[in-house]
């Protein structure tokens, strides 16, 4: 079992800290990190927002909502670290007995987590430098999406680089903090077995999935002015997809990571107004029935309003670089999809010539798939003979490592890692600003395609996998969306 990295003394303030990332997400891996003794016991962890709360009733919210997770008597030992502060980033009420509060531990690392809309990041930046918070071992955490456009990303980006630092501010992709994800540099530079293989030569495709089996819920108020594209595929899924593209980093240490991630990104072939329609699928779910529940579509969820907002992004990407030449990746996302999935597979070539006669059975494949979520783990699919006599039946079959199985341990949250990561000032697998403007420079003509075409996503039924385009997508060239069953 590795060891845990130790952590200073920390101050870590959540803007939103009443909000719905901050209850359901933030405050649970923080939990957890001190039942496992990893938050130093003079730290101090502060909720701000508007709500007009004290310290007692904070807690009070916050124990109704964690009290599932470990017995009372732990949880009521975290909360006393936790406080709350009352604030609006627009006024000036209360900004100065905060940063007294926070200026009480000189020695304390800052971090500020603005788990708010984008809209507030620049007004939060601000008064943050206006009361010099932003001094010593600070560092400003950025959630996405960082802005809706490169324009709007750019002026974020400016203000907020005029109080902080590009060394101080993290912008989080949680998926990057994925047991998974991290699994694959393991696999691909710890392993003679596949960098080797790792190449246009010999994988044939990828796919990355990201469903889910939810509608927007609360969200839709930020759903309708984002859909899919840049909820999903403008950060989480381009970050996947450079992680399994990238070329080795000469080491671990941040920029290095970073450099390679943003080759990729550039090596993108453009998707604009001249292919979109041949490379994209956008969707929007129907009513019908998810999770064995009758649900109601997107625009029914919205009040009955007419809306182009898509819900699910197909499209089929390519690299023009010597390693990746040739070799498609399909990426898949969307709302109300049969099952709650992450994952990515790659595909190698099938084998030149087989030596097998037909009544064997079929020759599939090999593929590798990174399961993300819900149950992380690796499968590697082979061909092996079935046993038995009676002559040579094939089989495709997994090698299957369940993480949690394997290890015999729950894997913590990606928050969890990437909190302390934070603290701990390693911006490894955190999104570096040439990173999100070389993403959104890429997006941006898909976005302006469609809207220039004036064509409604595609509707499909909710608790299906998304509209039959999709399907066609993959199959007319030859091959098809992955299926664990198979």
């Amino acid at each position: 079992m590795a060891s845990q990295q130790s952590v200073e003394p920390f101050d870590l303030v959540i803007f939103g800290g009443t909000g719905d990332l901050a209850v359901r997400k933030l405050l649970p891996a923080l939990f957890h990190r001190f039942l496992d003794g990893q938050i130093p016991p003079n730290s101090r962890i502060v909720g701000v927002a508007r709500e007009g709360l004290d310290d007692t009733g904070y807690r009070a919210q916050l124990r109704e909502a964690l009290v599932q997770i470990c017995d009372a008597a732990k949880l009521d030992e975290f909360l006393q670290q936790v406080f709350y502060r009352a604030l609006d980033a627009r006024k000036d009420a209360g900004w100065d007995d905060f940063a007294a509060l926070i200026k009480a531990e000189p020695e304390h690392v800052r971090v500020f987590y603005l788990s708010t809309s984008p809209e507030l990041f620049v007004d939060l930046c601000g008064r943050l430098g206006q009361h010099g918070l932003n001094l010593g071992q600070s560092r400003v955490v950025l959630e996405k999406p960082i802005g809706h456009d490169l324009a709007s990303a750019n002026r974020i980006n400016d203000a907020v680089g005029k109080v902080f630092s590009e060394s101080q501010t993290f912008r989080i992709d949680h998926y990057l903090g994925k047991e998974t994800v991290q699994n694959l540099l393991v696999l691909r530079f710890g392993n003679a077995l596949f960098e080797p293989l790792w190449n246009s030569a010999h994988i044939d495709h990828v796919q990355i999935s990201v469903a889910e089996t939810v509608g927007v819920g609360h969200r839709a108020g930020y759903y309708e002015h984002a859909g899919a594209l840049r909820d999903m595929v403008q950060n989480h899924m381009l970050q996947l997809l450079c992680m399994v593209a990238m070329e080795p980093p000469s080491s671990l240490a941040p920029d290095a990571v970073r450099d390679e991630k943003l080759k990729v990104l550039h090596s993108l072939k453009a998707i604009d107004a001249g292919n979109a329609a041949q490379l994209t699928v956008r969707g929007q779910y129907r009513a019908g029935v998810a999770e064995g529940d009758h649900v109601l579509g997107y625009q029914e969820e919205l009040g009955g309003s007419k809306t182009g907002t898509e819900t699910f992004v197909a499209l089929k990407a390519e690299i023009a670089n010597w390693r990746w030449a040739g070799v498609p990746f399909y990426l898949r996302t969307g709302k109300r999809m049969p099952d709650r999935v992450s994952e990515i597979v790659v595909t190698f070539k099938p084998v030149p010539h087989s030596i097998f006669d037909a009544g064997s059975g079929t020759l599939a494949q090999n593929r590798l798939v990174l399961r993300l979520q819900p149950d992380e783990g690796v499968k590697l699919w082979l061909t092996i003979k079935h046993p038995g006599p009676g002559g040579l039946r094939l089989r495709h079959v997994p090698l299957d490592m369940s993480f949690a199985e394997a290890f015999g341990v729950q894997q913590p949250d990606a928050y969890e890692r990437l909190l302390l990561d934070v603290v701990r000032g390693n911006p490894t697998l955190f999104m570096r600003r040439d990173e999100v403007e070389a993403a959104w420079r890429w997006a941006g003509p898909i976005l302006a395609a469609w809207a220039a075409s004036g064509e409604a996503p595609r509707s499909y039924a909710a608790g299906s996998w998304g509209p039959s385009a999709s399907v066609a997508l993959i199959e007319r060239d030859g091959r098809t969306w992955h299926d664990d069953n198979e």
